[in-house]
């Protein structure tokens, strides 16, 4: 039998919305810029930090960066799957997010997620993204920075 054409998952999105290395926070010092600027949103598990909106002339984009400590979670399979949500969530937002640093860091002490509560922390994350794109509308409509 030959490959099929259907994605392998119903989620498998990965040729409509790429997560290549240009959208991800590497260094420390991108990091260290968005802790510096000193803004974050807070939902229910976690803190969305972001830095300074960057011109959108310049081709940038949203770039997110992922602090999942073992103070909170103490397994390292519960901080992959953690991450992996958070990666995907952002993926599939990317397009509509500002061009801004972001830094999605787990505050809140839990164990490893069961799949209702990890559609419970992909829609947090979701809505701590679409605040974020909220915010900067209405920075770019009141000529003010956010």
């Amino acid at each position: 039998m030959g490959k099929s054409s259907v994605p392998s998952h119903p989620l498998d999105l990965s040729g409509a919305y790429p997560f290549p290395r240009q959208y991800r926070l590497i260094q420390t010092d991108a990091y260290a810029s968005v802790f510096a600027f000193r803004r974050a949103l807070r939902g229910a598990h976690f803190l969305l930090h972001y830095g300074e909106c960057r011109p959108p002339d310049s081709g940038a984009s949203a770039r997110l960066g992922l602090v999942m400590g073992k103070k909170f979670m103490r397994r390292a399979t519960g901080r992959n799957c953690l991450k992996r949500l958070a990666r995907e969530t952002f993926r599939q937002a990317r397009a509509q997010l500002p061009a801004r640093d972001l830094v999605l860091r787990l505050f809140v002490k839990m164990q490893k997620p069961d799949r209702p509560m990890r559609r419970a922390l992909a829609l947090e994350i979701r809505q701590l993204l679409a605040r974020i794109e909220t915010r900067a509308n209405a920075a770019q409509e009141g000529g003010k920075p956010v």
